[in-house]
């Protein structure tokens, strides 16, 4: 039935999917059509069964179709689906985000992840009416133009080494820089001196895999933006609330100028923020001359979603403490089992998402990070998905852990992890 509807999808969609990792080409084989999910796990069209570790690419932090979420998408739908206007709702998510999120002073609510990066960009260049864009080799921030230059995620995996369509103007509007090197960074703000409006960055890395900023990075980052009048723009999409209630800008202290959210922020739903300093918002209209819109921008039944997540991580007694010790407990185990095996890999953790990297050398950036054996991965994930277990068919990607696995399903992949490296290791 995969297969069929494979079959059918291929005469609509590109490649037969609707975004391109989903498509399984870096890892051979043929994609799952998912039928329903629920908690730890997700149903495929013939009726197999799997241990989600993808959890929709990371917004599924309650497990799927939570009954509390599902509850509240259900209530806002029955008074209608979009109205294009404001409503009470809205104002009760930025509160919770602001809560979270302090140096989110005021924002925006919009559709995805692409549109709050593309709009904080936007802004950042507004504000400070320079042209140049600072963001570091490998990090995806969406697919707008400014940002697919050196970009990760699908990018990465497919090996795609530019997009065409994408003019030469605008893509020299980005300086690429290499994560984790200090110097690389004072060398380029000098030598754009009063050019640079803003620094995109993945505060911790997540769409080359998981990759962590070294001791001080961040804040040297803070203080040299300062220098030089450099908009920090902390991409959160997929680090927010994924190591504590807040982001990484809590945990190391570093406040930003703009952040933006998505994945949990909307429950699952459509649904993104950008926002920072109340005096750098000023600039978007209405009260500023900076334009950004949208007719499902904070519609109803993504902010019901939202703001029942939101509510429930808040609080829910040692919701983190149990997240983030049984995600530590998932990968020290996976890593272990490599090892007892005879295998070489590299983990990176940070919270409840993780990425093992098929080499012996530490993954502190993307050239460290292509050092993997992608083909060694592909083999390891067919054997994962085989024993029940669904994870990101990229190696350039992470695995994310749910309030919903529970220390059965930890258990039971670090005994399917087990299975398969042995297996592979026979085949050596």
């Amino acid at each position: 039935m995969n297969a069929a509807a494979l079959k059918a999808a291929l005469q609509v969609f590109p490649g037969g999917v609707n975004s391109p990792v989903r498509a399984f080409k870096s890892v051979g084989g043929s994609p799952l059509f998912i039928k329903k999910a629920f908690g730890s796990r997700i149903f495929d069209v013939e009726g197999r069964e799997y241990i989600d570790y993808v959890g929709s690419w990371g917004p599924m932090i309650l497990g799927h179709a939570d009954a509390d979420v599902i509850a509240a998408v259900c209530h806002a739908a029955a008074s209608g689906l979009s109205f294009g206007a404001p409503t009470e709702a809205e104002t009760e998510l930025a509160l919770l985000v602001r809560e979270a999120f302090p140096v989110i002073e005021k924002m925006r609510l919009v559709s995805s992840g692409t549109e709050a990066t593309m709009s904080a960009i936007r802004l950042a260049r507004g504000f400070t009416g320079r042209p140049l864009l600072v963001k570091f080799d490998g990090a995806y921030h969406g697919h707008a133009d400014s940002l697919l230059v050196s970009a990760g995620s699908g990018v990465a995996t497919l090996a795609i080494p530019g997009c065409p369509g994408i003019p030469d103007s605008i893509a020299a509007s980005t300086l690429v820089l290499p994560f984790n090197d200090l110097a690389a960074l004072k060398a380029c703000f000098e030598r754009h001196a009063g050019k640079i409006a803003g620094l995109i960055i993945e505060p911790v890395c997540g769409n080359i895999g998981v990759v962590n900023p070294s001791e001080g990075y961040l804040q040297n980052i803070r203080k040299l933006c300062s220098e030089h009048g450099v908009l920090l723009i902390f991409d959160e999409v997929m680090t927010g609330f994924r190591g504590c209630f807040g982001g990484v800008s809590r945990i190391s202290d570093v406040t930003p100028d703009l952040t933006c959210l998505g994945k949990i922020v909307g429950g699952g739903m459509p649904l993104a923020v950008y926002g920072g300093r109340a005096d750098i918002m000023a600039h978007i209209a209405p009260d500023g001359p900076v334009y950004q819109a949208g007719t499902l921008s904070g519609n109803p039944v993504a902010v019901a979603a939202g703001i029942a997540t939101l509510k429930k991580i808040k609080l829910q007694p040692h919701f983190y403490e149990h997240l983030l010790a049984r995600s530590a407990k998932l990968e020290a185990g996976i890593t272990a089992a490599a090892a007892a095996a005879g295998f070489k890999v590299v983990t990176n953790l940070f919270g409840s998402m993780f990425t093992m990297f098929f080499t012996d050398q530490p993954v502190v950036d993307y050239q460290s990070a292509k050092t993997a054996d992608t083909a060694l991965f592909a083999r390891w994930f067919r054997g994962m998905l085989a024993e029940g277990i669904y994870l990101a068919p990229s190696q350039f990607e992470a695995a994310f852990v749910s309030a919903a696995h529970s220390d059965a399903d930890i258990h039971q992949t670090i005994v399917a992890a087990t299975h398969v490296f042995k297996k592979l290791a026979a085949e050596k």
